[in-house]
Parts: structure tokens; sequence; C-alpha cells
């Protein structure tokens, strides 16, 4: 590793709170080499807010976030985001083309318009995602599973180096689930580096590299066999959920049995 390059991304002392009620507290966390990372906790632990942060979307109480050395607005060009299908306006009237060649517009600058080689950047994107034959179609004719491909299509025109993804298999049909699950280790063997908001536990041993722990803060983080132990999802959940004693089973056995 190369001692001069800047991390991917660190987060220093970050409190971000709605009103008087933190989200996220007193949050540190740094990750100097690519990968496939799962933000993983319960609802309502600030999952979805960290992600935002990272993007500047919501102010920082206290803290700083650097990414690759820089403040997010030097750098947002390299980042693609994926957002929660509930979050989006499915009436507005764009077709499925539409939206994915958005996925461009930030390499062009305020005065060009994209041209061919953009549109058939755009192309491509939506035939990566099974999604040829649909780029006349309005985005909110579409099956969720269909609309959840346009946007991680639209992500993947980005070309970016860091991607963040919230919940972006949340509720998707198995052939929309295999295809993002491709596409997810397609970009990190690419270099690239995703983090992916989670709420499957019991796939995360098997396809994440790393994994963050996060109830407010962060419980705990790093390499998922070592991190993703029954003991710290008890800290992260509280015992809440029935599918602990399901995943704490499957991380046993992973233990067990090595890598």
């Amino acid at each position: 590793m190369n001692a001069e390059r800047p991390a991917i991304l660190d987060v220093h002392d970050v409190t971000v709170a709605y009103g008087r009620q933190p989200v996220l507290w007193d949050v540190d966390w740094t990750l100097r080499e690519p990968a496939l990372v799962a933000i993983v906790g319960p609802n309502g632990a600030g999952k979805s807010t960290f992600l935002k942060a990272i993007l500047g979307l919501v102010p920082l109480l206290t803290g700083h976030i650097r990414i690759f050395g820089e403040p997010v607005q030097r750098v947002r060009r390299r980042l693609a985001f994926v957002p929660q299908r509930e979050s989006v306006d499915w009436d507005f009237p764009a077709t499925v083309f539409d939206v994915v060649l958005m996925g461009t517009y930030g390499r062009l600058g305020w005065f060009r318009r994209p041209g061919r080689a953009e549109r058939d950047l755009a192309q491509q994107c939506l035939e990566r995602l099974g999604l040829g034959g649909l780029e006349k179609r309005q985005i909110g004719e579409l099956s969720g599973g269909q609309q959840q491909r346009v946007f991680l299509a639209r992500a993947l025109a980005q070309q970016a180096d860091l991607y963040l993804m919230d919940e972006p298999l949340a509720g998707v049909d198995a052939a929309t689930e295999r295809i993002v699950w491709e596409l997810l280790r397609e970009l990190r063997d690419q270099g690239r580096t995703l983090l992916v908001v989670h709420h499957d536990l019991r796939t995360v041993p098997d396809q994440f590299e790393q994994v963050v722990l996060l109830n407010t803060r962060i419980i705990a983080s790093g390499p998922t066999h070592e991190v993703f132990t029954p003991e710290n999802l008890s800290k992260t959940y509280g015992g809440r959920l029935v599918i602990l004693e399901e995943a704490g089973r499957l991380v046993s056995q992973q233990h067990s049995t090595g890598p």
C-alpha cells in the first residue's frame, strides 16, 4: 500500500442530528483500499444518513469527511449514488433512456449536451442491466426490479470511483437480485469502491469483504470475517431481531470452517 496515497474515505468525529435528535454520533471510519463494503444495522440506525453525510447532502454538527483526500465538492464527479427506490418520484415525466443518460452529465460541464459517445454509453449500461427494449418507457411504468436497475444503470454510466448504494437489493425479484450481485462484483474487480446499505444479514459473509456495523455509532468495522460475529451483531441490534439467531449460526459455521 502506498503510504502517500490519501484514504478513499476518511470520516472523522462526525455527528448529524435531525432537530435535537442525533442520528449519527461521533462517527470515525477510514477506508484505505477499494472494497465491497456492507453498511449494516437496524432500522433508524442512521445508515441512509451516513451515505447522505458522505455525499454532502446533510449538514454535519461536528467533524469532517474527506474523499480521496478532498472535500466532497471537489470530487463529486468521482461519486455515484443509488437512492432507495421509495425515495424516487416515479411519476416524473422521464423515459428509461433519459434517466440513464443523466449519469453522463457530470463529465460534460455546464454548456455541453450529451453527444453520440454519451448516448452510446447510456445504451451500453442499459443493456448491461438487462433493460434493452425499454428505453422509451416512462420510469413509473416499470416493475420494481426494473426501476432499481434503471438507477443502477445511471450510476454505472457515471463511471465513478466510489459508489454509494442505499438498499439496492430491497424488494427486488430474483432476476434483478442476480444482476445486481454480478454488477457489484464486477465493479469491485475493476478496483472501484462500493458502500452498500444492506439488510439481508444472511448474505453478508459470502458477498462483502468489509462490513460496518452501525447503530447511531459505529459498533465495529473491518474485514467481514473478523467483524461480522454474533457478539458484534448482538451489540448492533440489541438482540431485537429473530434473524440474529440464524445469522449467528451462519457466522459460527463460517468461522469453524475457515475462509
